[in-house]
């Protein structure tokens, strides 16, 4: 395999410089939801232009790169998300690099990366890793992904030999918010095939992933002076409480692994007037991932009725499982299996217990979207860390992917 080691890491240590945490709060307010991700976007592109390649970055604030072929083969298409999680601090991130020696590797606010927690740890020793100092997340999710297409359309620039068809590259926002796709310019790509590049262990592939839906409540109770409230007073937050505690805690993130889904209570918010509360739901199954939006909705409505509340329901669909889609097309999974053949690396194809905007467009194109891995493992979390050899290996991977599609 080419070594793209010290390339893609420089890459991806620039892009963490950005500060792109999405906020959730300001869906449907701002696009995209924080500044930060704009003024990466930006720089994508015109680090694309420097490059002679076309871009475009219009309101739907979407950055698409395009890559003309040189020899007739379907165009194919590689999506990463430009935004982190909220779930911790996203921004100020001082990515640290370091050569894994093997054992505990301290950050700071006392956290360690041990191989009991991570024993992935070990394929890496004797190689580098990026970790956050431990006061934020790294954002692996997904500027590890930006950075690896990025440096595999560098490398076919600096090879025109190499044949390929036309390659379409998008760069979005607000993936982790869930609306990144909302105002996608679909009609703006011609790509018979979408990858993502969003995942982690470099040992998988996931060409399945959850349904997702979001159920909203807005709660309303009756204010009345506490002195007073006896058959009076309706109680907002109890309402929401209760509603809470109706859902099954078997069936929930924490309870719940492999094809299971499950409930989960994302936010209660408000006074005793007035509360709102979001649900979200998530499973494999489309009969079911119905079943449990019909039973949220029922016990939020009845449990309003039964406290002589009121509550208005909004229910969203986030995503749906892209399995159909990606078993309907099989040539896009063909192409990953035997490009990590030639490669020597082995995959396993896994469920996502998530999704990404691949789900999306799949959902929207009825194209293939299978998701490759980034080599980052605990996204999200102030141990988050990524293998420098593993991104390396996952630009390789794209290439000859690239190259199977060509020939």
């Amino acid at each position: 395999m080419k070594d793209f080691k010290q390339t893609v890491a420089e890459r991806f240590l620039r892009y963490t410089k950005f500060d792109t945490m999405s906020n959730p709060k300001n869906v449907g307010i701002a696009r995209p939801t924080t500044d930060g991700q704009l003024v990466l976007l930006k720089a994508l592109k015109a680090e694309a232009e420097a490059l002679g390649l076309e871009t475009y970055l219009g309101k739907e604030a979407v950055v698409k790169v395009l890559l003309k072929g040189n020899t007739p083969s379907p165009t194919i298409g590689f999506m990463a998300h430009v935004d982190t999680a909220d779930d911790v601090m996203g921004n100020q991130v001082k990515a640290q690099k370091i050569i894994y020696k093997g054992g505990e590797v301290t950050l700071l606010n006392g956290l360690k990366l041990t191989v009991e927690n991570n024993p992935e740890l070990e394929k890496y020793i004797g190689t580098e890793i990026i970790t956050s100092d431990g006061t934020t997340l790294l954002g692996s999710d997904d500027k590890a992904g930006v950075a690896i297409i990025f440096e595999a359309i560098v490398y076919l620039l600096k090879h025109p030999e190499i044949k390929h068809g036309d390659i379409e590259v998008f760069f979005t926002p607000d993936e982790e918010t869930g609306a990144g796709m909302d105002e996608f310019p679909y009609a703006l790509s011609d790509a018979k095939v979408m990858y993502t590049v969003d995942g982690e262990d470099e040992s998988t592939v996931e060409s399945e992933c959850f349904n997702a839906a979001s159920i909203n409540l807005e709660i309303e109770g009756v204010s009345i002076h506490l002195g007073s409230g006896r058959g009076k007073l309706v109680n907002a937050l109890k309402i929401a409480s209760a509603i809470a505690m109706a859902l099954p805690s078997s069936q929930s993130p924490e309870s719940t692994d492999g094809r299971f889904g499950y409930y989960h209570i994302d936010e209660i918010s408000g006074t005793a007037t007035k509360a709102n509360m979001c649900i979200l739901i998530r499973d494999f199954d489309t009969d079911s991932f119905e079943e449990r939006i019909k039973i949220a909705e029922n016990l939020a409505t009845t449990i309003a009725c039964t406290y002589s509340g009121t509550v208005k329901v909004d229910t969203h669909i986030s995503y749906k499982n892209m399995g159909a889609v990606n078993r309907k097309q099989p040539k896009a999974l063909q192409a990953i299996f035997e490009s990590g053949k030639k490669l020597g690396l082995v995959f396993k194809d896994e469920l996502i217990r998530g999704g990404t905007d691949g789900a999306r467009i799949a959902d929207v194109k009825q194209i293939p979207a299978p998701n490759l891995f980034t080599g980052g493992h605990n996204l999200h979390s102030l141990t988050e860390w990524v293998s420098v050899e593993a991104m390396s290996h996952s630009v390789n991977l794209v290439l000859e992917i690239i190259n199977y599609w060509a020939n």
